[in-house]
């Protein structure tokens, strides 16, 4: 490399240098966009290269920053300059936030969601729960990691409050029986996002239901996503595959695990009882398994099972009956929103009826749902960015641009090697969805207008996401799950991705070898 290279290269890899970038670049942005709005040409309802502008600087900047807040932000911005519309706010922001569809959003995954968890930190509910179950099954490593992976389900509600829960409430249970903190991290990462896709019962579906609606003329409403969400499961391979893998991995059933520093974890922990690698820097995670339970009150099994059962019950049952009693395969009745509404209110009610005062369960009920609000920022500009790329012809653009040229056996692959390569970046899968559902939908249409290969670009979307998602050393999921089991960041990272890289090839190959067959 010449001085000159070498300097550059210095300097471009200097915090400051880059913010300093980073800021010239957004206030060239919006001269720009005084000097230009209006002026860019319209032509077939897209503005040529210019309408892959907005999620590809949104993609480039979370790639470069590390930061997906101003990234979102930043693209949105950008739409606006192409579309003539520089009043964001006015334009884009309001429209999209004040929507039903977002609305449902907030008020199950703010309010509802964080708020359900809030309340499981005064009344210990959840680590009641998996004391008790621990107490019933574990024996030994083995037991231990299937407790793990069992509870990796239980707790499927969201990526990350999966894996506090899962990683706070199985790590004193794994720690007495030597499983090593690699391993641990790895279970609780991998049925996190992955068990969140495929157990629908949850607010993924309302998110992804909201990011295809008007894509083509089949999603209509967001009931059309999240009942096409639901039908797609059985494609999402995956998840699947990552499951069934970790299930495997916890029985030790794996004929070769996959990954020399995950062998050597296991030998390690079994040999010798350390749980970590020797210099390694674990996490800290006691802030994570403490709860704030008041003293004079008693935690039960009904702290848990009273919201959880409320949960399911309220979203399950309408569901199968419906769909099977009622024969509305098309429209069964799903009441997600409700069922989460009805365990926040059962959580607390349980609480006061056993002595708690109301002010202890609305504190923890507030706690909860500020744990949150970053989610809920990235969702409101996730939504607008989706409205960005449909003003200016984003998924017109690319379909005009590839759509004659990919073989159709090829797409679901394509689509799931990008949004593997998007959410490892960005570290989220949710924002990944944003960009990329709005153009994959409407260009595997337009490739092959074919319900079920759709569903399996659908599901190649999702799937492809939560890999990069889980593997991304910047993901909050990975973050977490190293935190909550006490496990060194890149250890983490290093040791699950040869499992995890399984999962993803399996599935590819599936969606090959199905698109080939029927399509």
């Amino acid at each position: 490399m010449s001085n000159e290279s070498g300097y550059f290269a210095q300097r471009f890899s200097d915090p400051s240098t880059r913010r300093k970038i980073y800021t010239g670049g957004f206030i060239a942005l919006i001269i720009a966009g005084i000097y230009s709005s209006g002026h860019f040409p319209e032509q077939n309802g897209h503005y040529g290269f210019w309408s892959i502008m907005p999620p590809l600087v949104a993609i480039v900047l979370a790639f470069y920053t590390r930061e997906v807040v101003s990234a979102l932000f930043i693209g949105i911005c950008l739409g606006g300059v192409i579309a003539g519309n520089i009043n964001v706010i006015e334009g884009f922001l309001i429209p999209s936030i004040g929507t039903e569809s977002f609305a449902v959003i907030l008020l199950v995954y703010l309010w509802a969601l964080g708020g359900l968890i809030g309340i499981w930190t005064r009344t210990g509910g959840a680590v009641k729960f998996a004391t008790w179950a621990s107490d019933l099954m574990v024996r030994g490593p083995r037991s231990a990691k299937f407790f793990t992976w069992l509870m990796g389900l239980v707790f499927h509600q969201g990526g990350t409050i999966s894996t506090v829960l899962t990683g706070a409430t199985v790590r004193p249970v794994a720690d007495k029986h030597k499983v090593s903190h690699e391993e641990l991290s790895y279970m609780v990462d991998s049925t996190a996002s992955p068990a969140a896709t495929i157990i629908p019962f949850n607010v993924w579906p309302f998110y992804v239901g909201g990011l295809v609606i008007g894509t083509i003329p089949m999603f209509e409403t967001q009931q059309d996503g999240v009942n096409f969400f639901i039908s797609s499961i059985a494609f999402n391979f995956y998840a699947i595959f990552a499951i069934f893998i970790t299930l495997l991995f916890a029985w030790e059933k794996l004929p070769w695990v996959p990954g020399k520093k995950m062998r050597a974890a296991i030998k390690r922990s079994r040999e010798t009882g350390q749980l970590d690698r020797p210099g390694a820097t674990p996490m800290a995670a006691d802030e994570l398994t403490q709860n704030k339970v008041p003293k004079n009150y008693s935690s039960g099994l009904i702290d848990f099972f009273g919201p959880i059962g409320t949960l399911l019950g309220v979203a399950i049952i309408p569901y199968f009956y419906t769909y099977f009693y009622l024969g509305r395969t098309d429209s069964p009745t799903l009441l997600i929103a409700e069922a989460f509404i009805l365990a926040v209110l059962a959580g607390i009610g349980i609480a006061l009826a056993k002595g708690m005062k109301l002010q202890e369960a609305i504190d923890g009920f507030i706690d909860g749902c500020k744990g949150v609000t970053i989610g809920a920022i990235i969702l409101a500009l996730a939504v607008s960015l989706k409205e960005v790329a449909d003003a200016v012809g984003t998924a017109a653009y690319v379909v005009d641009l590839v759509g004659h040229v990919i073989a159709p056996a090829a797409l679901p692959g394509i689509l799931m090697i990008l949004c593997m390569i998007i959410a490892f970046s960005t570290g989220t899968s949710w924002g990944t969805y944003a960009v990329v559902f709005p153009v994959a939908v409407p260009l595997a249409w337009a490739i092959v207008p074919d319900p079920f290969f759709l569903t399996l670009c659908f599901s190649a979307v999702i799937g492809g996401a939560v890999f990069g998602d889980q593997c991304s050393p910047i993901s909050d999921t990975t973050i977490l799950s190293s935190l909550a089991t006490g496990c060194d960041l890149m250890d983490h990272v290093t040791s699950q991705f040869p499992l995890a890289i399984m999962a993803g090839i399996l599935a590819m190959i599936s969606y090959a070898l199905l698109v080939i067959a029927f399509v």
